[in-house]
């Protein structure tokens, strides 16, 4: 489940998930453990480039690509009153090249727009502790919480 919610998406998470414009998606970007800012700064970036401008770097192992999240699923639990988003978790990050590299946040980023969209237009919608190396040559899996990444109650 997300450790911190952006200020710029709380309540709007759910939402986004249910109405997918013609060429949206859900993103997850890795940012480097080295340098990676408090979670009471990175809460108040509005855009992924504000992210990136400030200390925070994005992983960039030789194999790192930013993934689309696929098997976006919406529970609406009136049982006890919350709605739950999740995603199908990506596949794993193989490094070929170069020193290993630590991870410390994976960010969920909501992308409006994947053909035109620059990074000044992707809002961030959560981040999760992602506590992970990734050796040359060692496949790195990480997977969501079965509760799925976000929950509003």
């Amino acid at each position: 489940m997300a450790n911190i919610v952006f200020n710029r998406a709380k309540g709007r998470v759910a939402e986004i998930a249910l109405l997918p414009g013609a060429n949206d998606a859900f993103l997850l970007v890795l940012l480097k453990a080295a340098g990676l800012e408090a979670d009471a700064v990175l809460r108040d970036y509005d855009d992924l480039a504000a992210i990136l401008a400030a200390a925070n770097d994005e992983c960039d192992f030789t194999g790192y690509t930013r993934r689309t999240l696929a098997g976006t699923a919406i529970n609406f639990d009136d049982t006890n009153d919350r709605v739950d988003v999740s995603a199908t978790s990506p596949s794993s990050y193989t490094n070929s090249g170069g020193a290993s590299q630590a991870a410390g946040k994976a960010l969920v980023v909501y992308d409006p727009d994947t053909t035109t969209g620059t990074d000044s237009t992707v809002v961030p919608l959560v981040a999760l502790d992602c506590v992970i190396t990734f050796d040359v040559g060692v496949p790195a899996t990480l997977s969501f919480d079965a509760a799925g990444w976000f929950r509003a109650a």
